[in-house]
């Protein structure tokens, strides 16, 4: 398994269980940190929007609430995928709270964030609803700022880039 790939990282659900990225392996990724009380907080139906219209093409999402910047995810846990589930309907993957930048950063973020790790891109979240576009072997390919909507065409037709070379490989 290459080192320059998220299959070595374990996460951890909103419930606290392990979850090993290896999961994940031969989907097409979007990674994504959130928060309830952003802005940016709408996104998270249009995330399920996408969830919906891609997951059949082995496509998840996975969600990282972060409460890095303007503390503007005082939830935690059960509250968050409650908040999630009733106010946007959301069924795709949401995990524990983590921090997403810095020196305390979690494992994955760090390497997502950093081109010497990953090998592609060097893009730490600013803010809120910062994506990761993973392929299909684990590897980060593209990041999209939090303005960048989810369902945008730009995040569309990288998506589905990615599906069609997954099944063409």
């Amino acid at each position: 398994m290459s080192e320059k790939s998220i299959y070595q990282f374990t996460v951890k659900r909103l419930d606290g269980k392990d979850v090993s990225l290896v999961d994940y392996k031969n989907k097409v990724l979007l990674i994504v940190n959130t928060a309830s009380g952003c802005g940016f907080t709408p996104q998270l139906k249009d995330l399920e929007i996408l969830f919906e219209e891609f997951s059949r093409d082995d496509f998840a999402i996975l969600a990282f609430p972060s409460n890095d910047f303007g503390t503007q995810e005082p939830l935690e846990g059960k509250q968050i995928e409650d908040f999630c589930t009733v106010n946007y309907g959301v069924t795709f993957d949401l995990f524990e709270k983590i921090r997403v930048r810095g020196e305390f950063a979690d494992p994955l973020y760090k390497f997502l964030s950093n081109k010497k790790s990953n090998g592609r891109v060097n893009a730490s979240p600013r803010w809120n609803f910062h994506k990761y576009l993973i392929n299909h072997e684990g590897k980060v390919m593209d990041f999209f700022y939090p303005f960048t909507n989810p369902t945008s065409s730009k995040i569309k037709k990288s998506i589905i880039r990615l599906i069609q070379a997954n099944k063409n490989s």
